[in-house]
């Protein structure tokens, strides 16, 4: 991304570092508009140091460098987000984020990558796989199998088996979405949308 909309007359920014998978932020640095360049030519977040009153990389001692996904410029030009791959811990203490948190891909989301890998590695003796081959009308059959089953378990009072089978539902839902070529979070979208426009209204009403 070029610098021409970055308000660099301060000479340092604040850029905030944020994972471009689990959306958590990781830390907060300063770039100037030589480390900018450097970020965006080389593709890892180098930023200027104000202690050491020089450019450093993320990364450059640790390895776990910072591998830039997005560059964000806010409404004045004069803060960044960049959204990220990072390669190992962030802090220099060892920890996932600069405050204490521990940064992991939710579940979700993990699984329907490992679905989209095990598809494109073509395991023929993969169940994923098998699935897959057999097309969309299988894969839907099942998903409908899947669905009774949950509706016959939520009428007994059996947990363990009605969690059980609600995550074969949610299992067969995720590989139909990626037969589909849709992502759940597209799915989360819609949702999120209708929340927005729900909300909306209900101000609209009270207004």
């Amino acid at each position: 991304m070029k610098n021409k909309n970055i308000n660099f007359k301060n000479e340092l920014i604040p850029t905030i570092i944020q994972d471009e998978i689990t959306n958590k932020v990781l830390m907060l640095g300063y770039m100037n508009e030589e480390s900018y360049n450097k970020s965006i030519n080389e593709k890892k977040v180098t930023f200027y140091s104000r202690s050491k009153k020089r450019l450093w990389t993320k990364g450059e001692i640790s390895n776990n460098y910072l591998i830039i996904k997005e560059v964000l410029i806010d409404c004045d030009g004069d803060t960044l987000l960049i959204k990220v791959k990072p390669l190992g811990p962030t802090c220099h203490s060892g920890e996932d984020t600069c405050w204490n948190e521990i940064n992991n891909e939710e579940f979700l989301f993990f699984l329907e990558k490992l679905i989209y890998n095990n598809i494109k590695g073509k395991n023929e003796n993969s169940y994923i796989n098998k699935l897959f081959r057999m097309g969309v009308n299988r894969i839907a059959q099942k998903l409908g199998e899947e669905a009774i089953e949950v509706v016959l378990e939520s009428k007994d009072n059996n947990k363990d088996l009605f969690l059980n089978e609600s995550a074969d539902l949610l299992f067969h839902y995720l590989i139909l979405l990626r037969y589909k070529n849709i992502s759940i979070k597209d799915v989360i979208k819609i949702l999120e949308n209708r929340h927005k426009y729900m909300s909306i209204n209900r101000i609209k009403k009270i207004n």
